[in-house]
This record gives C-alpha cells, sequence and structure tokens, in this order.
C-alpha cells in the first residue's frame, strides 16, 4: 500500500512511525513532514501546495495511493476530505461538514445542547457588548473561548471578570486570532480532572483508544499560560474502566448519532476532551482529529496495525476487534523554544538527538524543526517530544527525562512534572 499522511508535526512523525510498522504499507509520502520523518523506513518528505486541495488529490492520484490519512485541523475543516471522496480516493478524516464539530465551538455546543450530550452551560456571543454584559452577570471564574481554530491557543480560564474582559477584548476587539475570534463561547467553569478520549470511527461504529491525558500549562504545577500541550502520558488513571464505558455510551456514540442525525456523517478520529469529577463525565471540546501531544503516548500503545484500522474507517467496515492494546505506559515530555507561547527564537541547533532516540523504548517524535545543512534547527514553539513506553508511568516517565537530558538547544524549555498527576495518586 502506498500512503499520503498530510502534516509535518510531533502528531504526523507519531502517525508515520506507526504506519511504517505496516507490513501492508509500501511507502509514506509525508506532506510537508520534518527531518524526523524524512528519517522513518518508507518515508519521503515532499512539498505540495496544502491550499491547493485539487493539486493534492491531483497527486494522490498520480502516486497511485491507497489511503490518505490528514493530520491537521485546518486541512479537514477547509475540506480535504470532501474533494478525496468526490474522486473515490479513500481518506481517513471527516468531510467538512462533520468537522464542523472543531471548526466551530458554538456549533458544537448547539448540537451537544440539542443531543443532550453532557457539557457545560454556555452562551455565544456575536459582539462584544453581550458578550461583556453575561461575564458581569455569570461572575467568575468563567471560560473564554475563540469560536474557530486557534491552533489550540484560543481558550482563556478567567479566574476573575477583569481577565475575562480582557479575553473578550483580545479576541474580539484585537483580533487575536483573525476570523477565529469574531463570535465567543462564554462557558461555565467546570471543576474536576481533564482527559482525552480519542475514538477511531466509520461514521457508525466507534471504537474508544487508551484515555490520556495532556499538560496544557507551559510551567511546571500546571501554571502561566495554555500551550498547544507540554507533554503527556496514557493511560490516565483518572479515566477509570466505569467512565470509559460512561463517557462512550453517553457522549462518542451520541455524538456520532447526533451528527448522522444532522446528515454529517463523520469518519476518523474523534477526539473528546473530557472532565472527569466524582463519577460525572463532561465535554470540555471536540477535536476532528489525533491530538498533540496525545497521539505521541496513545499509538505507542496499540498492539495492531494502524493503517488496517484507518483503511476500515475510510471504507466504512471498522470493527471493535481489529483494535487492541498493550499493558503498558508511555510518557511524552514536549521541549519546546525558550519564550513559547508568547514570542521565541528560531534557528537554534539541537544535539543529542541520535543519543536520545538511541535509548531503549524511546522515540523522539519532531514537532517544531527543521535540516539545514547537516544540522537539524529549532523551528517551532513546540519543537521535540521526547516519549517512553515501559511497564508503568513511573518507568516510563524515568526513561523519558533521561533522554530528554541527552538532547540540547539554547533556551530549550521543559516541564520537569509530566504526569504528576498519576504519580500522586
Amino acid at each position: 500500500m502506498n500512503i499520503l499522511l498530510i502534516g509535518g508535526g510531533g502528531r504526523e512523525h507519531a502517525l508515520a512511525w506507526k504506519m511504517a510498522q505496516s507490513s501492508q504499507v509500501e511507502s509514506i509520502r509525508v506532506v510537508p513532514g520534518n527531518p524526523g520523518i524524512a528519517e522513518l523506513p518508507k518515508c519521503k518528505c515532499v512539498a505540495l501546495d496544502l491550499n491547493d486541495l485539487n493539486k493534492v488529490a491531483d497527486y494522490a492520484e498520480e502516486h497511485s495511493i491507497d489511503l490518505t490519512v490528514v493530520g491537521p485541523e485546518a486541512t479537514l475543516v477547509a475540506g480535504i476530505a470532501d474533494v478525496f471522496r468526490s474522486r473515490g480516493l479513500p481518506i481517513f478524516g471527516p468531510n467538512k461538514n462533520a468537522a464542523e464539530l472543531e471548526g466551530s465551538k458554538a456549533f458544537s455546543k448547539n448540537l451537544m445542547q440539542k443531543y443532550h450530550i453532557p457539557t457545560a452551560a454556555f452562551k455565544v456571543c456575536t459582539d462584544i457588548d453581550s458578550a461583556k454584559a453575561f461575564v458581569e452577570e455569570q461572575g467568575a471564574p468563567i471560560v473564554v473561548k475563540a469560536d474557530g481554530l486557534a491552533a489550540g491557543k484560543g481558550v482563556v480560564v478567567a479566574t476573575t471578570k477583569e481577565e475575562a474582559m480582557a479575553a473578550i477584548d483580545e479576541m474580539m476587539a484585537d483580533h487575536k486570532f483573525g476570523e477565529a475570534g469574531a463570535r465567543v463561547v462564554l462557558e461555565e467553569f467546570m471543576e474536576g480532572e481533564e482527559a482525552s478520549l480519542l475514538a477511531f470511527t466509520d461514521g457508525k461504529i466507534v471504537v474508544p483508544m487508551v484515555a490520556s491525558q495532556d499538560h496544557k500549562r507551559v510551567y511546571d504545577g500546571d501554571k502561566g499560560p495554555n500551550t498547544g500541550g507540554m507533554g503527556a502520558y496514557a493511560p490516565a488513571p483518572v479515566m477509570t474502566e466505569a467512565l470509559r464505558i460512561k463517557a462512550e455510551e453517553t457522549i462518542l456514540k451520541p455524538v456520532i448519532a447526533a451528527l448522522n442525525k444532522e446528515g454529517r456523517t463523520y469518519c476518523g478520529c474523534l477526539y473528546a476532551g473530557l472532565m472527569i469529577k466524582g463519577d460525572s463525565v463532561r465535554v470540555v471540546e471536540f477535536n476532528c482529529r489525533f491530538g498533540d501531544p496525545e497521539t505521541q503516548v496513545v499509538l505507542p500503545l496499540l498492539d495492531s496495525d494502524l493503517v488496517e484500522i484507518m483503511l476500515a474507517c475510510a471504507t466504512g467496515t471498522l470493527d471493535a476487534s481489529m483494535v487492541k492494546w498493550k499493558n503498558q505506559a508511555t510518557v511524552c515530555v514536549v521541549m519546546a523554544s525558550g519564550g513559547y507561547p508568547a514570542s521565541y527564537e528560531n534557528g537554534k541547533v539541537i544535539t543529542g538527538l541520535k543519543e536520545a532516540g538511541g535509548m531503549e523504548n524511546v522515540v523522539v517524535f519532531h514537532a517544531g524543526t527543521k535540516a539545514v545543512g547537516n544540522d537539524v534547527v529549532t523551528a517551532g514553539g513546540r519543537v521535540l517530544g521526547v516519549t517512553a513506553t515501559a511497564k508503568d508511568i513511573k518507568s516510563a516517565k524515568n526513561f523519558a527525562y533521561a533522554a530528554v537530558e541527552k538532547i540540547h538547544f539554547d533556551k530549550a524549555h521543559y516541564r520537569k512534572d509530566i504526569a504528576w498527576r498519576a504519580l500522586n495518586r
């Protein structure tokens, strides 16, 4: 089989790494890919204009691609799956109308309200005055979300009314997130512990993956601003078997059924960000693709052929028996550029990648890197996802941090407490 993979971050490196292990796969072409992906067996990085989706489909036809897998949400929201399906090209990822589940938080919240899927109380606001009036009325803490895509950074958990007002101004007056902030969703603050539950679906069958937990805040102890994720681990012990079944029955299956009723068939990876408190599970957000860095900790635990599962999703033949898991644990530590998620410098030379990647049970996933001559340099906020798999969370964490110690670049920043919640239990 020939695979086309869209994306060039840590999530796509993890997807390529896992797909390359399939005996069915001959080649994986990755658009645009990254230096870590370029070193994988069977993988080749390709430059294509992802703004021209017809050209991408032309490329798939010309190179006899058997399955296309889409990493980034923006490409799915733009409608790549519609273009491919209209030509009879198998693709793993939802159509544009189903990807609105992530593309618009207002759509997502209204859908959950209509179909009684548990989530926080909310209000959608299209102008600054009504948004601020609602904050005055509700008080704080309150959550302010940009309606559209904002690369994981369009959410502010405001502990005071002043913080909430400032967030509304940033999004709606200063256009910090461009069009994404033209509408905002204001939500009740939910207490509890967050976990991510990803699932494979062909639009009918829903098969959950191992639950994971990422660390959004930039500093230890969950302090500082939200990032795209500073690390993750799996399985997340907060998601007990009973809660996983509850999430599957009250959230995952109902949302796929709700989309079907709305004429939006959803095929691909469904990501549910969940808030857990006691025996209650509520939706924080839905994403229409694999999470980042959750993918980096979930896929090493998959004891099945990922390509076979994805092809089954794309062709409507998914069966729960295809998906099996290892009884192990994985921890991923993100090494970021100093200053992230605010301003940071690129072009810092990275050393120690071979030493860290050569350790047993360790994979270094590239997120924001590029090759310059013989060097690999930083080219993003989140640079690397240093990932280790072991018999339990504690061992995996120790391996991951031992690997981090071998890698160096100027002003590198990483959290020292990834998986602290699991280890505190």
